[in-house]
C-alpha cells in the first residue's frame, strides 16, 4: 500500500470519526423537554365529568406547549418555566394565582419559588397578597435582589420597585374556592368542638383541603435545567402558614449535575423530608437514574412517613419522571424526542 493512499485512508477515517462525534454532540445539545403539574391530591375519577376533565387537560396542554415552543426557539429553560406557570396561575382551575384557595380569615396568601440548575441561584416569595404572578416575583428575587426569599409586606414593596403587576386581594376570589373554605371551616368547627384543639381539628381535614400547587421543570438546548413552583397554599390555613412550594430543596430544586424537581402535596412532609433536593442528591451521590430516585422518595420514603403527593422532574438527558402516591396528579410533558403526554390519573 503506497503512502499517499494510506494517508488518505487515515484522514478519511479520522474525518468520519470527527463527524460522528460532532453529530452526537449536536444531538445532545439540541435535546430539550418540559414537564408541568397542576397539583396532586384526592382527585376522584368517578366524580369528574368529561367536560371538566377536558378543561383541565386543555389548560395543561396550553401551558406545556407554550413552554415547549420557547425551548424549541432556543429560549432558556427559565423563560419556559415562567411562561408555563403563568398560564396556570391565570387559570381558576388550579390552586395558584387566580385560583388560589382561601385562608381561614377569607384572604389569599400566595407562595412561589424558582431555581436555576446552572448557577444554583434561586428566588422565592411567601405570604404575598397583591402580586398577580408570584412566580414572576420569585424570578425577580433571584435576579434583582441579594436574597433568596422575601415574605409578606416586604416582598410586595420589592415587587412595586420592580414594576410587577399588582392586584387587589379580591382578584383571586373564586366561588368554588370560597365554597371549599366554608366546608372546611364547618368541618373544623365540628372537629374542634369534639377534640378541643384547633391543631388536631385541622389535622383531621381531608387531603382535598391540603393540596394544590402548580409547577414546571425544563431542560433547554444549552443543557440548563430550571424548576419553578407556585401555590395558593392550604385551604383554611392560619397563622401565616407556609408550605413547601417556596422552600428551596423541599418543593423546588434544580442542579445541572442531577435534575430539576417541582413538588406538590402535603407540604409539611415535603419540607421535613426535603423531597426535591433528596431526589437530586440520590441521583448525584448514588449514581441511580432519575426514575429510580424519584420512585424511592415518593413511593417509599414519603409513604412510610405518611406523606402524600407527587413530583415532576427532568434530568440533563431530558428524561422525565412524574410519580405520585395520591389518587391523581394533573400533569403533562413534551420532549424533543417526539414524546408527549397529558394525564390526571395513574392509568392515563
Amino acid at each position: 500500500m503506497n503512502k499517499p493512499f494510506l494517508l488518505a485512508t487515515v484522514l478519511t477515517v479520522a474525518t468520519s470519526q470527527l463527524l460522528m462525534v460532532n453529530t452526537a454532540q449536536a444531538q445532545q445539545e439540541q435535546a430539550f423537554a418540559i414537564a408541568i403539574h397542576g397539583g396532586a391530591g384526592t382527585i376522584n375519577k368517578s366524580n369528574m365529568s368529561k367536560e371538566k376533565r377536558l378543561a383541565y387537560e386543555t389548560k395543561l396542554k396550553q401551558a406545556r406547549d407554550t413552554g415547549y415552543a420557547l425551548l424549541a426557539e432556543g429560549k432558556s429553560s427559565q423563560a419556559a418555566v415562567i411562561a408555563a406557570i403563568q398560564i396556570l396561575e391565570d387559570s381558576p382551575l388550579f390552586n395558584a394565582g387566580k385560583g388560589a384557595v382561601y385562608t381561614f380569615d377569607g384572604e389569599h396568601e400566595l407562595d412561589a419559588s424558582i431555581m436555576n440548575g446552572k448557577t444554583l441561584n434561586a428566588g422565592a416569595v411567601s405570604g404575598v397578597k397583591t402580586i398577580k404572578s408570584p412566580i414572576a416575583l420569585a424570578e425577580k428575587v433571584m435576579e434583582k435582589s441579594v436574597h433568596v426569599m422575601l415574605s409578606g409586606a416586604g416582598a410586595e414593596v420589592f415587587a412595586k420597585q420592580q414594576g410587577l403587576a399588582l392586584v387587589d386581594n379580591s382578584y383571586f376570589d373564586t366561588d368554588a374556592r370560597y365554597q371549599s373554605l366554608l366546608k372546611a371551616k364547618k368541618k373544623l368547627a365540628e372537629q374542634e368542638k369534639e377534640l378541643k384543639d384547633f391543631q388536631a381539628a385541622h389535622k383531621s381535614l381531608g387531603n382535598e383541603y391540603k393540596y394544590g400547587t402548580v409547577g414546571a421543570v425544563a431542560l433547554d438546548k444549552s443543557g440548563t435545567l430550571t424548576a419553578g413552583t407556585s401555590t395558593g397554599g392550604m385551604t383554611a390555613k392560619r397563622f401565616g402558614r407556609i408550605g413547601d412550594a417556596p422552600i428551596i430543596g423541599a418543593g423546588t430544586y434544580a442542579n445541572n449535575e442531577s435534575c430539576a424537581v417541582s413538588a406538590t402535596g402535603h407540604g409539611e412532609y415535603f419540607i421535613r423530608y426535603h423531597v426535591a433536593a433528596d431526589i437530586c442528591a440520590r441521583m448525584q451521590y448514588q449514581g441511580i437514574s432519575l426514575e429510580k430516585a424519584a420512585d424511592v422518595v415518593i413511593n417509599d420514603v414519603l409513604v412510610k412517613a405518611g406523606g402524600s403527593g407527587g413530583i415532576i422532574a427532568i434530568d440533563p438527558a431530558g428524561n422525565i419522571a412524574m410519580p405520585f402516591n395520591s389518587t391523581g396528579m394533573y400533569r403533562a410533558s413534551k420532549s424533543s424526542n417526539g414524546e408527549e403526554f397529558v394525564g390526571i390519573f395513574k392509568d392515563d
